[in-house]
């Protein structure tokens, strides 16, 4: 697990990399506006937006599959939804969200190797996935990694200045925050 941790973490703080995949060009413009002093909208709304494309699909029977997984989770039927998402990745191997909504499940199931697993996946394919990003800080938090949670959740922070609650868990865990924190 501590090269899985590692190996994650690495993936964290290198740079993002172009990624080709389907709504780069919006995705990128979104981002952008994310870190715009102030946005040029409200952050809530253009994090909606970047969620919307990361659950979106192009094919609408697999949209409506991670929807019926997304419902599956919120109720707690994780073995529901992890046959749904199983079969998800399976049809759709590099669908980004598709892998993180795996890593949330087994997150949720305490299941932390396969959720990093899967985290590591995510960021493969979507390496500003901040969602992912703070996915795997709780985790290293759970498992006593602090250093690694905190660099984790200021990585966040720098694709994401409006994550309240990453930015108040920073507080606590680290009072004197790193220079390079929004």
């Amino acid at each position: 697990m501590l090269q899985l941790v590692a190996d994650t973490l690495k993936l964290i703080l290198r740079p993002p990399a172009q990624v080709d995949m389907p709504h780069h060009g919006r995705l990128a413009t979104l981002f952008v506006a994310l870190q715009a002093v102030p946005p040029p909208r409200p952050a809530h709304e253009i994090e909606d937006e970047i969620w919307a494309i990361w659950t979106s699909h192009g094919d609408a029977a697999l949209e409506a599959r991670m929807q019926r997984a997304i419902s599956a989770i919120a109720r707690r039927r994780l073995a529901e939804g992890k046959t749904i998402l199983d079969a998800l990745i399976d049809t759709a191997p590099d669908w980004a969200e598709a892998w993180n909504k795996r890593a949330t499940l087994h997150y949720l199931a305490q299941r932390d190797l396969q959720s990093i697993a899967d985290i590591h996946r995510t960021l493969e394919l979507e390496p500003r996935h901040f969602g992912a990003i703070c996915g795997f800080a709780q985790i290293c938090l759970r498992q006593g990694e602090i250093a690694a949670a905190i660099e984790a959740f200021v990585a966040a922070l720098n694709l994401n200045p409006h994550l309240d609650g990453v930015r108040a868990m920073l507080a606590q865990l680290a009072p004197k925050p790193p220079r390079h924190l929004n």
